[in-house]
């Protein structure tokens, strides 16, 4: 019984002759068989030697994080544990929200124990005053480089654009309420004119 054909179609009998077997061309003709000289291997049925390195180079862009293919086994042993962290994961987030819903309620039960205030009364104060702050800084900046330009020294074209803003961010620390120097104006209605931290 002749054995398997290999990648070139060549077949071994039993007498150890090899050859490619006699075949039929899409036009009904038939093509006589050849054989093969011993020893010959031809190009189809060479192995070739495969560089995992180079091999990984080629594939790069192609497959998922380079040096994973061989955990592909592992995937389903990793993907049930991970399902099962999630899912604990899920299970302790519901709890947090019922106990933080159940004390919501009993807040709102007792409108007398408001001990702190919540960010969103704090925040518009705050806000103000960081967009004071960033205000200063590029005036005190834009000041600084105004100096340098009265002294002499040539400037940048970005450090010029600094310079002629100086009036621009004197009226936006106007509109927040503080003067060109950066500190809160004084009206003498409120008490708070006269603190500063």
């Amino acid at each position: 019984m002749p054995s398997q054909p290999t990648n070139a179609g060549i077949v071994t009998d039993e007498q150890g002759d090899r050859h490619i077997p006699e075949s039929v061309r899409a036009d009904g003709s038939t093509r006589k068989a050849i054989k093969i000289r011993p020893g010959y291997r031809p190009p189809e049925d060479v192995e070739l030697y495969k560089n995992r390195t180079a091999e990984t180079f080629r594939n790069r862009g192609k497959g998922p994080i380079p040096g994973t293919e061989g955990l592909k086994d592992d995937k389903a042993e990793q993907s049930s544990a991970a399902s099962n962290k999630n899912a604990k994961r899920r299970e302790a987030r519901k709890k947090a929200k019922a106990a933080a819903d159940t004390s919501e309620d009993a807040a709102k039960s007792n409108p007398a124990g408001d001990a702190a205030p919540t960010a969103e009364e704090v925040d518009p104060e705050v806000e103000q005053e960081k967009k004071a702050r960033n205000l200063k800084k590029k005036l005190k900046q834009a000041k600084e480089l105004q100096s340098k330009k009265e002294g002499g020294e040539t400037l940048l074209p970005e450090q010029i654009a600094k310079v002629i803003k100086i009036n621009e961010l004197i009226r936006e620390l106007d509109a927040l309420g503080f003067d060109a120097e950066g500190e809160r104006k004084s009206t003498s209605a409120t008490p708070e004119a006269g603190k500063e931290v």
